[in-house]
């Protein structure tokens, strides 16, 4: 198994074209081994050399709310009356921590993107 770091963007391509030829490998085999350390390595150099920024709160939120198929009456146990809710959306008010435990534990929304600073300030 020759591996090395992945230094520069022609490393990275050449990695993923290695890894697109290892995805038929069959588990526990040499190939499936390398495979693992080759995905591996790219996470990491992705993380490093595109970084994914959190997503403002109230995208966090609408996301979530579209995704499932939600409406603003949905959220209310969550955030309370329908007006504060819309109050949220336009960023005329923040999160309480109450609200943004409720909403991790019931939308699912990483904390870390409801205690983000918001994209807009009213």
């Amino acid at each position: 198994m020759n591996i090395k770091p992945i230094k520069t963007d022609a490393d990275y391509r050449a990695v993923l074209k290695d890894i697109e030829t290892l995805m038929i490998s069959k588990p526990d085999s040499p190939e499936s081994d390398k495979l693992d350390v080759l995905v591996t390595l790219v996470e990491a150099y992705e993380a490093k050399h595109f970084p994914l920024d959190l997503p403002d709160p109230v995208e966090a939120i609408k996301f979530e709310m579209e995704r499932k198929g939600l409406t603003i009456k949905d959220l209310e146990p969550m955030i309370g009356k329908s007006n504060r809710v819309y109050e949220i959306f336009k960023h005329k008010r923040s999160l309480t921590l109450k609200m943004t435990w409720k909403l991790h534990e019931g939308l699912g929304i990483p904390a870390e993107s409801l205690i983000k600073q918001p994209h807009t300030q009213a």
